[in-house]
């Protein structure tokens, strides 16, 4: 065809076909920006639109404002205060004065007022306000505080859901799949500072599964089509043992890798909250539903909630309320009628933190079959490593507890696909925390007692808007669904379609990689920081570094770290205060920031300086001070933090931070410390009476009374047996060390379980199908 036109043909055809995609694209994003802007400029004129643009990524370039340290970028866009939050959810006007625009028109001031801030509830505030709809957001606690922060960290499709779909030809677990791919894509679109994907790699120990497993790799990609990540590919034995060097060797023939997202999720839920209220959503943490409200017809109306800081409380009045409380679904549904049966089954999942070195930084992996058949994932996440999860019934509680038989299952299972080399110790455990999941049973189903896989969206009588079960992959759908829902209820009349396909997340629009370069030429931050902030402050991190003090030394010039393990720094607590709406210690060490989810023991011991930083913030008082700290503390035991004979202060922790705790061992990357080596050292040499440096097996016991350890005989036996020492071989030093190492370990796993077992007692463990599950959160 090509042949027949002459070159000026071609041209012509060339220029039209470019003019014509130019005016479409044009076209498309005007029509965008006119439609997403116009329920924000018609209803909360404040706020400039030029929020959408970022302001600091501008700065970022204007080389006139940084010709030194000294110069400051001028922050982004500052959200309204949490006070003046609670005084539009009151009919508050600015001078103090009662509203009366709604009291006129009869109309209450809300079209929806959604109770929970978790991924699903601050989901659906940000598409209704994307739909011009005036809505409310009141959470009980902090954002993300419940489940949306204890998730497995991935945003995937779920493999091992296709493999079921595939085996079982079941057509609605192949639509979940394909719907949690879509949701995938637009995660990674929609805030690309705080997600990324992730290589995962699948090792192959049987021939006959390498053609298995990439079967369904290459379907999963298929599955995504255009919305693919990269493509997954197959590692030979040698090239898999180089990407992974702790795997286990023996009889491994290769393995499989297959990508999907991951993310911060704590600081994606908070992002979602935030570009809820830039766009118009009246949104309040610590803020608790007492009880409902309704009309004369029996018509929820709204509801009575208390401040939870102040013990204030007032009525707050909408067209409609959703819950979207997750585990605690329940709850609300009784208010609405005490005689609702309960449709939440809460699991719980328990994760535990390791060091860094325990994967590679760019890679994580999949276990398919445990040996009790569910999955385990041992996945890379803010410089450490973190392994879950489990499955088991649990008792529904607002601070739940891992349990200690759970965490060591995890542990057992990551030593069987790792190198024998590797010694797995109870004491790498930095952190643990269980996530209860809202498994959700359908109430118009035949049998009530079956799980639904997915969420369910259910209507009472009175219209309470119920949104339990999902995942964190797919908030966005069962946002949009539920939105859909109401409008459909309530009679709501939205400006537009659901926008949140193509809605960015705050901190996304002036994002590059390349944005940390300029951090720390501007700033003088380290590496690590300026990259943390990058990662979790989008083009909001020049905003967070402009609150940075100098640290007195030549380098770095800013950033003083909250804890010299990890990359956050002072800066970001007083950011957390001003304007991400932190109002408690718990709120910045576990969600904020993530660094209780990282290291407890690091976390307790940075506690005093959080403290001082926040009092300044927030003028708390003495006794208020101690009273943060205390809940901070109790909050930490649920991490993992091993529980002290005696109740710990403040001034305790802040003498006994530079010094080993009681159970400092526990969460030490050194299995000894300094003394005992030294005890061990002369305890050797002592027993070496030929001086050829070597002790016999027998004298181990004798060993073990000079040290001060104590251990049954039968357990020592067990130990030398697992060493492969025979009970009259002599060993050296470092085989010395070997046998006190595993000692030590036995002695932490039995002080562990007296502290978990004292906390919340023993409970049966059950296996819950995964497929019920809808993998997680």
């Amino acid at each position: 065809m090509w042949k027949a036109l002459g070159r000026k043909h071609i041209g012509y055809a060339s220029i039209a076909a470019i003019t014509g995609g130019a005016s479409y694209y044009l076209y498309d994003n005007i029509t965008f920006k006119k439609h997403r802007l116009q329920p924000f400029q018609q209803r909360f004129t404040t706020i400039s639109p030029e929020l959408f643009m970022s302001e600091t990524y501008t700065d970022a370039f204007n080389t006139n404002q940084f010709e030194s340290l000294s110069d400051r970028p001028h922050t982004l866009w500052t959200p309204p205060s949490r006070k003046e939050m609670i005084d539009m959810l009151k009919g508050v006007n600015k001078d103090g004065s009662q509203s009366d625009t709604n009291v006129k028109s009869n109309e209450p001031p809300f079209d929806i007022l959604i109770i929970g801030g978790g991924a699903t509830g601050s989901g659906a505030a940000l598409d209704a306000a994307t739909r011009g709809l005036k809505v409310a957001l009141v959470e009980r606690d902090d954002f993300a505080s419940g489940t949306s922060s204890r998730s497995t960290k991935l945003v995937h499709g779920g493999v091992r859901y296709l493999e079921k779909a595939i085996k079982e030809f079941d057509y609605e677990q192949f639509k979940l799949v394909k719907e949690a791919l879509h949701e995938r894509a637009t995660f990674l679109h929609i805030a690309p500072y705080i997600s990324y994907q992730l290589p995962i790699m699948l090792p192959i120990y049987k021939w006959w599964q390498v053609p298995y497993f990439w079967f369904g790799s290459k379907c999963y990609d298929i599955l995504a089509g255009r919305e693919a990540v990269e493509s997954s590919y197959f590692l030979t034995r040698g090239k898999a043992l180089e990407a992974f060097p702790w795997l286990n060797k023996d009889k491994l023939v290769g393995a499989m890798v297959y990508y999907d997202g991951q993310h911060n999720d704590a600081r994606m839920n908070v992002a979602i909250a935030l570009t809820a209220i830039s766009l118009g959503a009246v949104v309040a943490n610590h803020v608790e539903v007492i009880k409902l409200i309704k009309t004369d017809e029996g018509k929820v109306n709204g509801a009575y909630v208390r401040d939870t800081l102040s013990g204030e409380e007032w009525v707050i009045k909408a067209k409609g309320v959703i819950n979207a409380t997750g585990a605690f679904t329940d709850s609300i549904r009784s208010m609405d009628n005490p005689k609702n049966d309960n449709i939440v089954a809460p699991s719980s999942g328990v994760h535990v933190t390791l060091p860094n070195y325990y994967s590679p930084r760019k890679m994580g992996m999949i276990d398919p079959s445990t040996s009790d058949g569910r999955v385990i994932f041992f996945l890379p996440w803010e410089g450490n490593t973190i392994a879950g999860t489990t499955d088991s019934p649990t008792e529904l509680t607002y601070d739940p507890m891992p349990k200690e038989e759970e965490i060591q299952w995890i542990l057992d299972e990551i030593r069987r696909y790792l190198s024998p080399d590797i010694k797995v110790r109870r004491g790498d455990v930095l952190a643990a925390w269980s996530g209860i999941r809202p498994l959700v049973r359908d109430p118009y189903a035949k049998n009530t007692s079956e799980l639904v896989r997915s969420h369910m969206i259910y209507v009472s009588d009175s219209n309470l808007i119920t949104i339990a079960g999902g995942k964190w992959t797919t908030y966005r759908a069962m946002a949009k669904e539920t939105i859909d829902k109401a409008i459909d209820v309530l009679g709501l009349k939205p400006l537009n379609e659901c926008l949140t396909e193509k809605v960015r997340l705050i901190g996304s629009h002036g994002y590059s990689k390349t944005m940390f370069i300029k951090l720390i030429q501007q700033f003088g931050l380290e590496t690590e920081t300026a990259q943390h902030l990058v990662n979790s402050y989008g083009d909001r991190a020049w905003a967070v570094a402009a609150l940075s003090k100098p640290t007195g030394k030549r380098w770095p010039v800013f950033g003083q770290r909250i804890s010299p393990f990890y990359p956050y720094i002072e800066a970001e607590i007083r950011y957390a205060v001003r304007r991400e709406y932190a109002c408690t210690l718990v709120d910045v060490i576990a969600r904020r920031t993530r660094l209780a989810f990282l290291n407890a023991q690091a976390t307790l011991e940075s506690l005093p300086r959080i403290i001082e930083i926040m009092s300044e913030e927030l003028r708390w008082s003495p006794e208020q001070q101690t009273q943060e700290f205390d809940k901070a503390v109790e909050f930490l035991f649920t991490m993992g933090l091993p529980k002290p004979k005696e109740k710990l202060t403040i001034n305790q922790v802040r003498i006994d931070s530079s010094k080993r705790s009681e159970h400092g061992a526990l969460y030490s990357r050194s299995q000894f410390q300094p003394e005992e080596l030294a005890s061990f050292q002369k305890v050797f040499s002592d027993l070496d009476t030929s001086g050829d440096g070597r002790i016999k097996t027998t004298d181990l016991d004798k060993a073990l009374v000079l040290v001060g350890y104590s251990i049954p005989e039968d357990t020592l036996y067990s130990i030398i047996t697992e060493s492969k020492f025979n009970k009259d071989d002599s060993i050296e030093f470092e085989e010395f060390l070997e046998v006190m190492s595993n000692v030590k370990e036995t002695q932490l796993k039995n002080v562990f379980s007296k502290i978990v077992n004292y906390q919340i007692g023993k409970h049966e463990q059950k296996r819950i199908p995964i497929e019920r599950s809808s993998g997680g959160v």
